[in-house]
């Protein structure tokens, strides 16, 4: 049976079920996911099917096992069928599960855990995510998600749909798992082996914007998912703040409230 949903608290949760090929080994199911609160899907375990979800608009907090992270666009958060794991989004914000019955060749391995997604392949989820897709085209447009995930780093620019050199996206890609990274935009440059004007310049390239600008966005995207379940305080050291009243400060900058007005959330369940 495909994975259903339901609304515990909060607004309502849109849920869309889209099914290709279900019950043979090529199919694929994709529920897309959007809430004007928070998104959490409680923890839980699939014995049926492999899945990985993938947000194209905010970031993700997951759990397996001990372990705490986040992941951002460019990366889904994979669980092998019978793995135990939680997975949190953003308010406002778009969710994509997928359930297959195969494993996509690069995870083969990964028990549960990030993984990068390429351009080809999240367009593909986007496509076939809308009524009326013809079922042979939608299990040729499977092969491409299939063929585009990877427990491997990231892509190239070239190969993602970047517009920059690729240094930008494997900085962006690092703090997407650790917000609270305190690394200095000159030793990311050093690191790259490059300076610390080309790593700006491919910072504008890529996402309009320059790097210290860029990384107070993630933060705050990710303390939203947060929020729910941590105290402000916590939230404010969990994404790299030293303080709660400079979070507190950049917050109600970025949002126009305080953290302590964010909305209830939302809980979906298989």
């Amino acid at each position: 049976m495909p994975p259903r949903s339901h609304v515990e608290t909060g607004d309502p949760v849109s849920c869309e079920e889209f099914g290709y090929g279900l019950g043979r080994p090529d199919g694929i199911l994709v529920l897309r996911y959007h809430a004007a609160a928070v998104l959490e899907f409680g923890e839980t375990r699939q014995d049926f099917l492999h899945q990985f979800y993938w947000s194209p608009d905010g970031m993700l907090a997951t759990r397996h096992g001990s372990g705490t992270g986040f992941i951002g666009p460019r990366d889904v958060f994979w669980a092998h069928r019978a793995t135990t794991h939680e997975v949190r989004g953003g308010d406002h914000q778009t969710v994509y599960r997928v359930c297959l019955r195969e494993i996509p060749p690069g995870l083969t391995g990964l028990r549960a855990g990030p993984a990068s997604i390429d351009a080809p392949a999240a367009a593909a989820i986007r496509a076939i995510a809308r009524k009326g897709y013809a079922e042979d085209a939608a299990l040729a447009a499977r092969a491409r998600i299939m063929a585009g995930l990877h427990a491997s780093p990231t892509p190239p620019a070239s190969a993602t749909g970047g517009t920059g050199r690729g240094f930008a996206l494997a900085v962006a890609r690092a703090l997407s798992k650790d917000p609270a990274d305190p690394t200095h935009i000159d030793e990311w440059a050093a690191r790259l082996h490059i300076s610390p004007k080309t790593l700006q310049r491919d910072f504008v390239r890529e996402f309009g914007m320059p790097y210290a600008r860029w990384r107070t966005r993630q933060r705050l995207r990710a303390s939203r998912v947060l929020l729910e379940t941590h105290p402000v305080t916590e939230v404010a050291h969990l994404v790299g703040y030293a303080s709660s009243s400079a979070f507190i400060s950049a917050f109600a900058k970025e949002y126009g409230h305080t953290p302590g007005r964010q909305a209830p959330r939302d809980q979906v369940r298989r």
